[in-house]
């Protein structure tokens, strides 16, 4: 299993329940890294899509503990167990797609994080567990310095050692 982020510089992914930041190059490598493979997220990141709806060709699956919560193009599940075993029945890569709760709770079993790191520091409410300090991840690509207006971003992957 696979994760997915995009995280400032103090690994930060969020606030109020948004992205701090516009980078199309982020979204269009988000879109082109997910599309046709299963996505794995919390109800919160789901209702913070446009108009709450699921991603476009993948299976999205949403974890929340409402038992009554339904999502049309959606599969609910209410732990990290069921999301783990209802992502088996599909074909393709399997992503982590946040939030904050549902990266700390499926990192364990995810051996691959796709991380753009800005170069910036946001006032921020959710952050990614910092994997430059987590002795079982380790840096094994970092791709070229990119810009977008005044922001500087880096496409990188950790991999689990």
């Amino acid at each position: 299993m696979k994760l997915i982020v995009a995280a400032d510089r103090n690994w930060a992914i969020g606030k109020n329940n948004k992205l701090m930041w516009s980078i199309p190059a982020d979204m269009k490598f988000f879109r082109e890294t997910t599309q046709g493979n299963v996505v794995i997220m919390g109800r919160k990141t789901l209702e913070s899509f446009p108009q709450g709806q699921p991603l476009k060709n993948r299976v999205n699956i949403v974890i929340t503990r409402n038992p009554s919560y339904k999502v049309k193009d959606a599969v609910v599940v209410h732990s990290v167990e069921e999301a783990i075993e209802e992502s088996r029945k599909y074909d393709g890569d399997v992503f982590v797609i946040g939030g904050e709760s549902i990266y700390r709770a499926m990192l364990p079993y995810c051996d691959t994080a796709l991380v753009t790191r800005i170069d910036y520091a946001y006032e921020a409410d959710t952050w990614f567990p910092n994997l430059d300090e987590d002795e079982e991840w380790e840096l094994t690509d970092e791709g070229e310095e990119q810009t977008c207006f005044d922001l500087e971003y880096t496409f990188t992957r950790y991999e689990r050692k």
